[in-house]
């Protein structure tokens, strides 16, 4: 099995001569996902102006109420839309790694995950593995996160069954093909993840602005781990 730096060097070398697309690929979805945590704040704070002098207690725990129910469906519904992001660029890294690809397409790359043939199961495979990640963490945290990273496998795997056999396969096989294939590795990708952190600080004394150039770093280093475990 490759090491750590394999992998990362692996992924530089298919960035090499592509950083500018790379970037240009993941400022896509930060600026959609910009303008819709913008939409969501003016929003609240609209319905905050039209219904913030309500009526005592009453009022007081509706709002309450109100308000976590908004903001549970929205982070649902950015984890969807982040997975339909997330899964065409992750799968564009992995088609350049197999030597599929030979160039990034930032316009056309970035929307890979919203095609038909796989926006459905994208969606189903987003709100399946939160589900199942937040009932394992309501037990502990740890194990949250254990299944977190068994599941981690699902899209490359959904694309490849797809690719490979033109059919969609079903989202919960895919999940249960992900934990499989992960027995035994998560220790690695987690600490694939650890040796990210220093990157991760630089990148946020540059107020956010070296993630430009982290992203597809780490998302092209976990494309290659995949890479790796789906060929051993």
């Amino acid at each position: 099995m490759k090491t750590t730096a394999e992998l990362k060097a692996e992924a530089k070398e298919a960035l090499k001569g592509r950083w500018g697309q790379a970037v240009l690929l993941n400022l896509i979805p930060t600026l959609l996902g910009i303008a819709v945590l913008f939409f969501v704040f003016l929003s609240g704070m609209i319905g905050y102006l039209l219904h913030g002098s309500g009526d005592g207690m009453i009022s007081s725990v509706s709002d309450y109420q109100q308000n976590y129910s908004n903001g549970a469906g929205a982070n649902l519904v950015s984890s969807i839309v982040s997975a339909l992001f997330m899964s065409g660029i992750s799968w564009t890294y992995l088609d350049l790694l197999r030597g599929e690809k030979t160039e990034i397409e930032p316009f056309k790359d970035a929307f890979r995950g919203f095609q038909g043939v796989f926006i459905v199961g994208v969606i189903l495979l987003a709100l399946l593995t939160n589900i199942f990640s937040t009932l394992w963490a309501l037990l502990l945290i740890i194990p949250g996160i254990v299944k977190t990273y068994s599941y981690s496998q699902s899209y490359f795997l959904y694309y490849d069954q797809i690719k490979q056999t033109g059919e969609k396969p079903k989202v919960l096989e895919t999940i249960t093909a992900s934990r499989r294939l992960m027995s035994g590795h998560k220790g690695r990708l987690f600490w694939l993840d650890i040796t990210f952190i220093g990157w991760h600080i630089l990148a946020l004394i540059t107020l956010g602005i070296g993630y430009l150039w982290l992203t597809p770093y780490i998302t092209a280093t976990k494309a290659a781990f995949y890479k790796e475990l789906s060929q051993a």
